[in-house]
């Protein structure tokens, strides 16, 4: 795939970028190794002072990265200044809590006593130079929520991003080096995906973090297996949206027309297997139809633009794909299912609703990354559990209603990495963020992300 800015929304490539010659991905993995020896030792005040200097910079670039975002992937303009604002709130957070995130931990008197020590001290301390491998969905959200508490930590990174969004990649490389990082400190590499495997191997690198398909999740553990070397995957999900007859329908149907469309669908926290009870499922269904059809399509550039198109030409293909294959098996389409007309020049796909959906459809087990749902019906709690789990996947869960009781049971039961009562799965810089089965392993954000790519380290002083 070439590295390239292609505009999703008119199918016109404006810029084109030469992958980095071995001669200078080898300096920039160098300078990235003698960065980590300098940044390292640098205090947490001076890190929380760096991270508060970039956040400050985002704010002040956000209607031109967003712009970027928007002209890369397709993104609605008001939704990548969201992304961008988030960002920058991430930075300031980590900045804010590190510190106590990181603490030195000290055992009690007696445990060290125990173990023949005078004293016991448990450190954190960074692991080295990270590669990152990051998506195109979310290109400066995925990249940041990682960035930031490594840089805190005290790594620094090496960022292969998507090869569709090269702009923002560079964008992000800038905006460390403004805010006054030690040189290398974070880097943008621009290579194809077939570089990942030697820069992987490279005794300097330290570990890595993937965000992206199950394949190239795949391959990055493999590879990162057999070097013993520490990874962070994040695999997408099909994410599932419980509705019980004690939830508030027409709020758990409002918020699913967003669940389900929030960047243009193409969100691995997106809800996009919707498993309602028998008896609210036809209101639900009614008003979760009309919500999805009353979505504004068209330029992400707009501001009106509630969905625009699918980032690449391939992903509207296997969309169709995944759609044609359930309603020739039985599905009923509610709305959409096509291409929306007027819109031809771009990658556009319209909001749709698929009814009678069952086990027997590729859609059921495959991530649609697309502005699709797919509604089945169920008897109750006990199958709205049992369906919810029979896919690979478990990154997270969504779970509408007002008995205790079933709350308690979806806690328990969902095989996910979370579980959000009566309202939409969102990533926060406080809550940790990732998932079980093919979803992948390991925590991003909060506390536990930023101890990922940590040297946790048994400081044991003798009598």
């Amino acid at each position: 795939m070439p590295i390239a800015t292609v505009n999703p929304a008119t199918g016109e490539t404006l810029r084109t970028f030469d992958a980095l010659a071995p001669d200078a991905l080898e300096r920039r993995i160098a300078l990235a190794r003698a960065a980590f020896d300098e940044h390292r030792t640098t205090g947490l005040a001076r890190r929380a002072e760096l991270l508060t200097r970039a956040a400050g910079l985002l704010d002040e670039d956000r209607e031109g990265v967003a712009r970027t975002m928007t002209t890369e992937m397709g993104k609605p303009i008001a939704a990548a200044r969201a992304e961008a604002a988030k960002c920058a709130k991430a930075m300031r957070w980590y900045a804010a809590h590190a510190g106590e995130l990181l603490a030195d931990e000290h055992p009690s008197a007696a445990d060290a006593e125990d173990s023949g020590a005078a004293r016991v001290v448990v450190r954190y301390r960074p692991l080295g130079v990270v590669l990152a491998v990051m998506p195109w969905n979310f290109p400066l959200w995925q990249v940041v929520r990682f960035a930031a508490p490594a840089l805190m930590a005290g790594n620094t990174g090496l960022l292969k991003h998507a090869s569709n969004v090269p702009q923002t990649a560079l964008y992000l490389e800038d905006l460390f080096r403004r805010a006054g990082y030690p040189e290398g400190c974070f880097q943008t590499l621009l290579v194809g995906s077939d570089a990942v495997e030697g820069i992987l191997r490279d005794p300097r690198v330290a570990a890595a973090t993937l965000t992206g398909s199950e394949p190239a999740g795949r391959s990055v553990a493999a590879i990162a297996g057999d070097e013993v070397k520490k990874t962070v995957l994040e695999l997408g999900g099909s994410d599932p949206y419980l509705v019980m007859p004690s939830a508030d329908v027409a709020r758990a149907a409002a918020t699913a027309v967003t669940a389900r469309t929030q960047n243009n669908g193409q969100s691995c926290i997106a809800a996009k297997r919707f498993v309602v009870h028998t008896d609210v499922h036809d209101a639900f269904c009614e008003l979760f139809t009309e919500g999805m059809r009353r979505l504004a399509v068209g330029d992400p550039m707009e501001e009106s633009t509630q969905v625009g198109p699918l980032a690449m030409e391939q992903g509207r293909a296997d969309l169709e794909e995944l759609v044609d294959d359930a309603v020739r098996r039985g599905a009923t389409v509610r709305t959409g299912g096509r291409r929306p007309s007027g819109l031809e020049r771009g990658w556009f796909y319209e909001p749709t609703v698929l009814t009678g959906v069952h086990d027997g459809m590729r859609i059921h087990r495959e991530e649609a990354f697309g502005p699709v749902a797919a509604v089945y019906r169920v008897a109750d709690a006990e199958e709205a559990v049992a369906l919810a789990n029979d896919i690979p996947f478990g990154l997270s869960s969504n779970a509408w209603t007002r008995d205790e009781s079933e709350m308690a049971r979806f806690a328990r039961d969902i095989e996910a990495g979370g579980v959000f009562f009566n309202g939409m799965t969102a990533s926060h810089p406080a809550l940790p963020f990732g998932g079980v089965k093919r979803s992948g392993y390991g925590r991003e954000l909060s506390g536990h992300g930023i101890r990922e790519f940590c040297n946790v380290t048994t400081l044991w002083y003798g009598p």
